[in-house]
């Protein structure tokens, strides 16, 4: 049914190791209420780490993109209830973040109302994202412990990832201390939780040493879980074990990163797939290697980047028991070379280059039947199916970057390998104006058209089992976006607000006919057209009141409203395109009740559109809710602690149809940092 919408204001080529170095001029950055917001195209240095590069080829700051940029910082990171990346999520009003089990054990994270294959992972500006199903996609082979910032850039990301991206991108950025640093955190808490972690970063070395810096992390998480299946068993149990290592060499000509991380986890998981099943199990293995670098003097920058993304997974319809129904075993590679390279000169600055990857999955049921069958390792079967498909993609993008405004315009030219996709082209424009600008205000306007497109998951393409039934025949899916929007920052407050629309087609989909009953199978199909229009407004400000030493530090709003229009059959239920949220709300505060001891509360509304089958087979509609979360952190010297209640009111709720999340969970924990 249509509902009325009322806009509501509240390698190609690999040179890696090539410098240019030509002298030409570069850019540097000051700051006004402690974010990087001008560009001085006259001075002769640049910092790239401090310039968000997330919407465009080339760095611009934050204020100067036309494009709704949400950052949460290290700041927000330390002090906000979340045990993970993705509980931060649920504090951005754009984001929808559905998790199955304990401290998000399974999570789909979707942005501006699209499911969760249509939103790119990026872990430093490396796509990670998961081409068998992005079910897995947030195993991160970090935690939070190494987390620097999390920056989330709303709408089609082509320009940026490729075929990854249909309505945004998330990059998840880890930094490198200045200082050589020891960092531990233990945590624990309701349903059997328990988390630690420790982090060694040496930055420095003996005098005449390399200028090089090295970090390395580890992490362990468990739970018991908060549910039992019908015999009484445990079937929401947890656990993960993270690692990562990250380097850098960085002198007055070049810097080059590298990072390697994994991430094993075990997971009981209920009705997650399977509504009659309540026995479920899953073991996912993430490993993740990437190296990139970028020379720092020259008329040309140029900035490749390779990596290597791998994955296992095996799924337990009847945990414990193959002889019941065999497990299922999927194993991913994927193999990516990057070349990002630009210049200025007087016409504006011109980034140029292109990447090719490669998804390479093998599995025991889904994909083409394999001429030469893979051994799975520790079982005595075979790997009988799989899918290899290469994506190549080339860009070019120019920016006119002054004072006053920036002008940017891009296309994305891309080919893909599988069904014999032709090259398609994909053009952007953005433009960014300052209507106000003075030492203490600074309000500009903005907008952009921007379209992408996503290639179907192997999940999508094949996955005929267990009530499912998918057409390899599929089409990637496609967007256009048409954004228009203010940006306002003083020294006190930062402020947006972006009115969208996106067009789009071909959109992938799993759905079911009801009134087949209870054993209609879901099948993947492209369900046509769908214009998605909303808005999404937000406000930060550091008021600093108070009196003695109570002080209100921080208070923070966005809300995002989301109307779909789609016609469809009657009785035809959807798992994802006519799921989506329609109202989220979110505020923060952060108030210090004495000295060294701060409050943080947080709140979120949700309400979603669209229906699930319940266990009893009856079909239902999602009910919203609000949910109150908070930290309670005292500060002394090198250790921080903290006591936390998530959803302290016990409110019942769903992210998914018929599994319930748990209520009321608390937690206390200890960090810690020592300068070596």
């Amino acid at each position: 049914m249509k509902r009325n919408f009322l806009f509501l204001f509240t390698l190609a080529g690999f040179l890696f190791t090539a410098t240019l170095s030509l002298g030409a001029k570069r850019t540097t950055i000051y700051k006004i209420a402690d974010k990087d917001t001008i560009i001085n195209a006259s001075d002769s240095s640049v910092i790239l780490s401090e310039i968000s590069v997330i919407s465009s080829r080339v760095p611009i700051v934050w204020h100067k993109q036309a494009r709704m940029i949400t950052t949460i910082g290290k700041r927000e990171i330390t002090s906000a209830p979340a045990q993970s990346v993705n509980d931060l999520l649920k504090y951005s009003a754009s984001v929808d973040v559905r998790q199955r089990g304990a401290i998000g054990a399974q999570t789909d994270v979707g942005i501006r109302g699209g499911n969760s294959e249509q939103a790119a992972l990026l872990l430093n500006g490396i796509n990670i994202s998961d081409p068998q199903t992005s079910h897995n996609s947030f195993d991160l082979p970090v935690s939070l412990l190494q987390v620097d910032g999390i920056d989330i850039l709303e709408g089609p990301a082509g320009k940026i990832t490729g075929a990854s991206s249909l309505m945004g991108a998330i990059n998840v950025r880890t930094s490198i201390a200045e200082e050589n640093k020891f960092f531990f955190n233990i945590e624990g808490g309701s349903f059997g939780y328990l988390s630690s972690g420790l982090r060694f970063d040496i930055a420095k070395g003996k005098r005449g040493a390399l200028p090089v810096k090295n970090s390395i992390s580890v992490s362990y998480t468990r739970s018991d879980g908060y549910a039992r299946s019908e015999s009484g068993h445990l079937n929401m149990d947890y656990k993960t074990l993270k690692s990562f290592y990250q380097g850098e060499y960085s002198d007055d000509d070049v810097q080059v990163n590298w990072y390697a991380g994994l991430s094993t986890k075990d997971y009981g998981s209920n009705r997650f797939w399977a509504a009659k099943y309540d026995n479920q199990f899953e073991h996912t293995f993430k490993s993740f290697m990437a190296v990139k670098g970028h020379n720092k003097k020259g008329v040309l920058t140029i900035s490749p980047s390779l990596y290597w993304n791998h994955g296992t997974d095996r799924f337990e319809l009847f945990r414990g028991e193959p002889d019941k129904y065999p497990f299922n075993y999927h194993k991913t590679n994927v193999y990516g070379v990057n070349l990002n390279n630009w210049f200025n000169w007087f016409a504006g600055t011109t980034a140029f280059g292109g990447e090719i990857r490669n998804d390479e999955i093998v599995s025991g049921n889904l994909g083409e039947p394999l001429t030469h069958p893979k051994h799975i390792k520790g079982t005595n079967r075979n790997y009988e199916y799989g899918l290899n498909r290469t994506n190549t993609s080339f860009f070019l993008e120019h920016n006119l970057i002054k004072e006053k405004f920036t002008v940017s315009a891009a296309i994305l030219a891309i080919k893909n390998s599988w069904a014999e996709m032709d090259m398609k082209v994909y053009p952007s424009a953005d433009l960014s104006v300052a209507l106000l600008k003075n030492e203490n205000n600074l309000l500009r306007l903005f907008c952009s058209y921007n379209s992408s497109l996503r290639m179907p998951s192997v999940t999508e393409l094949y996955y005929s089992v267990g009530g499912h039934k998918a057409d390899k025949h599929l089409k990637p899916e496609e967007a256009k976006a048409l954004e228009l929007g203010l940006k306002y920052l003083s020294n006190k407050t930062s402020a947006s607000l972006s009115l969208f629309s996106n067009r789009m087609t071909d959109l992938i989909d799993w759905i079911r006919n009801t009134s087949e009953g209870e054993e209609a199978p879901w099948q993947s199909v492209n369900f046509g057209k769908v214009h998605s229009r909303g808005l999404l407004a937000q406000t930060s400000f550091t008021p600093d009141w108070g009196w003695n030493s109570f002080r209100i530090k921080s208070l923070n709003a966005s809300y995002s409203y989301i109307n779909q229009t789609k016609n469809k059959a009657e009785n035809i239920q959807s798992k994802y395109v006519l799921e989506y949220l329609k109202h989220k709300f979110v505020a923060s505060a952060e108030i210090q009740l004495f000295d060294n001891l701060n409050l943080n509360i947080h709140y979120r509304f949700q309400d979603r559109v669209g229906t699930y089958t319940d266990v009893e087979g009856k079909v239902v509609s999602f009910k919203p809710y609000g949910i109150f979360d908070t930290r309670l952190t005292y500060n002394f010297k090198n250790f921080r602690f903290f006591v936390e209640g998530n959803n302290i009111t016990g409110v019942k709720y769903n992210d998914f149809g018929m599994i319930p999340e748990p209520g009321f969970w608390f937690m206390a924990g200890l960090n810690l940092s020592i300068n070596l």
